[in-house]
């Protein structure tokens, strides 16, 4: 495993890390604690040391399997996990300190620690940005002792530009793959200048950057990539990373034609991210073992050429950048 710095947290971290939003079961699947226990486990036993969750990830089952693990370990393994998305309706109105902070303690609770290495607001709206004392209840939690770092997992590139105004805000937790390059421009230059540690997110763009589907590809009907595909239900950017369906179907078939046939698609997706020293770390998902060992075994896989990331961007530029560049 390769670790680097998570920004100005100094913890250093697993480049590949792991991502929590649907482990221990496929999405729209029942919630199996003994297999998402089983995944962080194969995880850590890999050289992962940072895991990502959040109080709505199966109403908090997520984050209690991942304490349980984690607390059971020898290893030094950092936990982040995120608030917000509770909030019903999600509105800035719906914002308050005094509710974030009782959000907070549950997490506590759930991952039966005294304090988190790393609290995030959970994809607020844009609003939530620009209210000073929503960030001035993190510092205070700081003061506090009961969280190590905060940052902000953000949907938009702009709302990252904001967030990382507060001086105390340490990471920004962003979708950033092959199909949403974006982040790559003045994001990542002002991120480098603050220190700002860099989570990229949704990094197979929800399986799409697997090369596995196709237009007969179906999706159970409590996943999000079934109901969500327009954001009807959250931001679209959330599912496909906001691709058409088919154009990004056609864009991977693309993709295939630039690598050999043996080589796994998904290794060269993780590899494209990590070409960028900004990113701290990625953090793929897993809903059973065999997913966490494939994401890892991109640690072994030839590196990507200069050519072969010029064509990646070219395929973006033709194919997906006129659809989602300026959208987030």
């Amino acid at each position: 495993m390769n670790y680097r710095t998570l920004g100005k947290t100094e913890l250093q971290i697993s480049e590949i890390s792991l991502g929590t939003w649907q482990v221990g079961g496929k999405w729209g699947s029942r919630f199996d604690s003994g297999n998402a226990e089983e995944i962080i486990n194969s995880a850590i036993d890999q050289g992962v040391n940072f895991i990502d969750t959040a109080d709505v990830y199966e109403g908090g089952l997520s984050e209690k399997a991942v304490g349980k693990v984690v607390n059971s370990r020898s290893e030094e393994v950092y936990i982040a996990t995120k608030c917000g998305r509770q909030l019903q309706p999600h509105t800035s109105e719906e914002y308050q300190p005094e509710v974030l902070r009782k959000f907070l303690e549950a997490s506590l609770k759930n991952i039966g620690v005294e304090r988190l290495d790393l609290i995030q607001l959970h994809c607020p709206p844009t609003e939530v940005y620009y209210r000073p004392e929503i960030f001035a209840l993190f510092d205070d939690l700081v003061k506090e002792g009961k969280i190590r770092n905060y940052g902000v997992s953000v949907e938009k590139v702009e709302e990252g530009l904001k967030a990382i105004e507060y001086p105390g805000v340490s990471t920004v937790q962003i979708i950033f793959n092959m199909f949403r390059q974006r982040p790559s421009e003045l994001f990542f230059k002002e991120a480098k200048a603050k220190n700002i540690g860099v989570i990229a997110r949704v990094p197979l763009a929800s399986g799409l950057l697997t090369g596995k589907f196709d237009k007969n590809s179906t999706f159970d009907k409590e996943d999000h990539r079934n109901f969500n595909i327009n954001g009807e239900a959250f931001d679209k950017g959330e599912t496909f990373a906001g691709i058409d369906y088919n154009k990004g179907l056609e864009a991977v078939d693309e993709l295939k034609k630039v690598f050999d046939q043996d080589e796994n698609l998904v290794h060269k997706a993780l590899q494209w991210i990590l070409s960028f020293e900004e990113v701290s770390c990625v953090i793929p998902g897993a809903s059973k073992i065999g997913q966490v060992n494939a994401n890892l075994e991109v640690l072994n896989a030839k590196p990507l050429s200069t050519e072969e990331i010029n064509k990646v961007n070219t395929i973006y530029e033709q194919y997906i950048k006129e659809d989602v560049h300026h959208l987030w």
